[in-house]
């Protein structure tokens, strides 16, 4: 559901929760509001909040994204192993077929990503699954 206000949809996680913040350093998200928050605007569906690995990082670069190199002018410091990010949904999928996909926070990823990724496969790379 939308919030007119904000323009974004509702903060819904995919456990049907509220959706808890994926990172505030870096600060993440499509409206860089530290969650994977999403709306129409998103056309890549920044939905998943992930712990990135160097291994992802080489995979996006390859895929022409490079999300290591730091662009002040766009306030982006660059990411590291470890960091947590708010991935494209698709991107996200594309690792996973390419074995390379980072793990994932399910409190924190956006119920849209169920739009292009089964909950099973994000259950099965969560780290925070019981």
């Amino acid at each position: 559901m939308k919030n007119p206000l904000l323009g974004k949809y509702e903060s819904v996680n995919v456990l049907d929760g509220e959706l808890q913040p994926c990172s505030f350093d870096p600060m993440t998200g499509f409206f860089r509001d530290g969650c994977c928050n999403t709306n129409a605007l998103d056309v890549g569906s920044h939905t998943v909040c992930t712990y990135v690995t160097e291994e992802f990082l080489a995979f996006s670069k390859k895929q022409g994204n490079d999300l290591t190199t730091p662009k002040p002018e766009f306030g982006f410091e660059g990411l590291n192993p470890g960091d947590k990010w708010c991935l494209c949904a698709t991107r996200w999928l594309e690792a996973q077929n390419e074995g390379c996909a980072p793990k994932v926070s399910l409190a924190s990823t956006h119920k849209s990503a169920l739009d292009i990724i089964p909950i099973e496969l994000l259950k099965k790379n969560a780290l925070d699954m019981n």
